[in-house]
């Protein structure tokens, strides 16, 4: 089972113990947050943070923690949608708990959504755009644009650039760039920021830093990557591809160190 550091650092308040609450410890103080949820290994990890997390809000519930929650939710549901289409033919149960996994998932998420409809959080505001087409909770978002709470975060920041790259390139480099500043050491971003990058760059004819980007994908381990047309257009152009190589190494292990600069020369 993996918790995230805030997760667990919560816990510890929470439960004024120099260790971390358990999954077992809270299944048996609460067992209904665990009762409801599959009860095989499918989506084993997605189910213990959302437990978790569930306790978390259940003794605290702040936005923040509605928020982590929702998303632990979200990523259970998608895992055990899927897991629940995989019918076991000995063991029907198997699947019965399963689709009650993915029915308290939904049935939490409208929970939550109802729970927060008036909030200035900005991870919920953009969740209740993005999931729900809520043009109010949009329209406070933008808002907050400049607020410390979405300039400080890279999560904030590649989600407004999710919306301004349907109209603005410029300024949406500009927060995929932030969000790479922003990259702490040794997380991985989410791997839109690379793609979107790229096909920007290669959009406005910036095939160095479209190669550059491509190859810093390559390193973190996103497959897909067309570099052959990028590779054309920097060759008949006379670049040398052995200095880039060099230079988007060097980028992705700042990034990968969370010492990325933005260079800024859209």
């Amino acid at each position: 089972m993996v918790l995230r550091a805030g997760a667990i650092l919560t816990l510890l308040a929470l439960t004024g113990c120099e260790e971390p609450l358990t999954l077992a410890q809270v299944c048996k103080e609460t067992p209904g947050f665990c009762s409801d949820l599959n009860k095989d290994s499918h989506c084993k990890n997605e189910r213990s943070e959302v437990i978790l997390k569930r306790y978390i809000e259940y003794k605290k519930p702040t936005d923040e923690n509605k928020y982590q929650l929702l998303k632990g939710f979200e990523s259970y549901n998608q895992c055990i949608t899927l897991a629940a289409k995989i019918e076991h033919i000995k063991l029907k149960s198997k699947t019965t708990s399963r689709i009650e996994g993915q029915l308290t998932s939904i049935k939490e998420m409208t929970r939550l959504y109802q729970d927060t409809k008036n909030t200035n959080h900005p991870g919920l505001l953009y969740y209740h755009w993005s999931r729900n087409n809520e043009q109010n909770a949009l329209t406070r978002l933008l808002s907050m644009e400049n607020d410390e709470s979405v300039t400080n975060s890279a999560e904030m920041q590649f989600y407004l650039a999710s919306y301004y790259i349907k109209f603005d390139d410029e300024k949406t480099i500009d927060l995929l760039y932030k969000t790479l500043e922003l990259n702490k050491q040794g997380q991985q971003p989410n791997p839109e920021v690379y793609t979107s990058l790229i096909s920007l760059f290669y959009k406005h004819d910036k095939y160095k830093h479209a190669y550059i980007f491509s190859k810093v994908a390559q390193s973190a381990g996103i497959e897909n990557i067309d570099l052959l047309p990028i590779e054309h257009q920097l060759m008949s152009d006379g670049k040398n591809l052995d200095a880039l190589d060099t230079l988007a190494q060097q980028t992705y292990e700042q990034i990968q160190n969370g010492e990325f600069v933005s260079p800024r020369e859209f």
